[in-house]
C-alpha cells in the first residue's frame, strides 16, 4: 500500500501525523498509544488486532480531509 503525507502539527519530525492510505482512501494516524487505564476501560467493542492513539484536535481541524472517498 501507499501511503501519502498529509499533514503534521509536529515541530521536530515526531507525532502526530495523518497519512492517506492512497490504495484505499482511509487514513492512518501516527499519535502517541493511549495508556490510560480509565479511559481503556470506557472504550467499546476493541478487537484483539486494534489499537488506540491520541489525536490533538487541531491535527484533525487542519488537516482531516473535508470530503468523503467512501466507497457505496
Amino acid at each position: 500500500m501507499t501511503l501519502r503525507f498529509i499533514g503534521t502539527t509536529s515541530e521536530h519530525g515526531n507525532c502526530p501525523t495523518l497519512y492517506d492510505v492512497v490504495e484505499t482512501g482511509d487514513i492512518l494516524v501516527q499519535g502517541k498509544r493511549e495508556t490510560d487505564p480509565e479511559h481503556l476501560a470506557q472504550l467499546r467493542d476493541v478487537a484483539e488486532d486494534e489499537t488506540f492513539v491520541v489525536v490533538p484536535r487541531e491535527l484533525l481541524a487542519r488537516f482531516a480531509p473535508k470530503e468523503c472517498r467512501c466507497q457505496p
